[in-house]
């Protein structure tokens, strides 16, 4: 099929996953939000490095850990440097760090994940393919993804991919639109 045109659109995650636990001051499962501040213990030659949660209704913490037992000198200085000083750019790049969560087994909160799409803000005509990458592969529901960027709403999003006048296909990292030529958009 030939397109018209092609577009490229990027999800881009806005601040730190939230995590969901039970938190022993409200003795209830609770959201817990990234303080974006580390805390760094020495204990003899050997250092533990976390980020730190917070409780979102009672401020009781929660420590991500990021470093367990290690030598100060098997981590890089610059690194380091960067937990002394509480490096907020740091800091966030730690929040979105999934592993980091799967290691610590940590429980995101994916109904709270604040993103923003980047891309042109254009009218769309029949046949025009969209490329959707979600690199951080955030778990966001493809109908509200596709209705932000044709900026329409979730149902009619939905009632356009049932009567097939746009297709979706799509993997973890992307989510390619195309707008058939058979159907009309709006």
């Amino acid at each position: 099929m030939g397109y018209l045109r092609k577009f490229e659109y990027k999800i881009i995650q806005k601040g730190s996953y939230k995590i969901i636990r039970n938190c022993a001051g409200c003795r209830c499962k609770t959201t817990y939000i990234s303080t974006e501040k580390f805390r760094v213990n020495a204990n003899g030659k050997y250092l533990d490095v976390w980020l730190i949660y917070q409780c979102g209704k009672c401020k009781h913490t929660y420590n991500l850990s990021i470093y367990e037992r290690m030598k100060v000198t098997d981590i890089p200085k610059v690194e380091y440097d960067k937990f002394l000083i509480n490096d907020l750019e740091f800091a966030l790049d730690y929040g979105k760090d999934r592993k980091l969560f799967q290691r610590n087994r940590a429980d995101i909160d994916w109904g709270s994940i604040d993103y923003y799409i980047v891309g042109d803000d254009i009218a769309f005509k029949r046949g025009d393919y969209i490329e959707i990458y979600n690199p951080q592969q955030l778990k966001i529901r493809i109908d509200k993804v596709i209705a932000n960027v044709l900026q329409i709403s979730r149902s009619k999003a939905k009632l356009l991919e049932r009567n097939g006048t746009i297709e979706i296909k799509s993997n973890h990292l992307e989510y390619k639109i195309e707008i058939l030529v058979n159907g009309e958009l709006i």
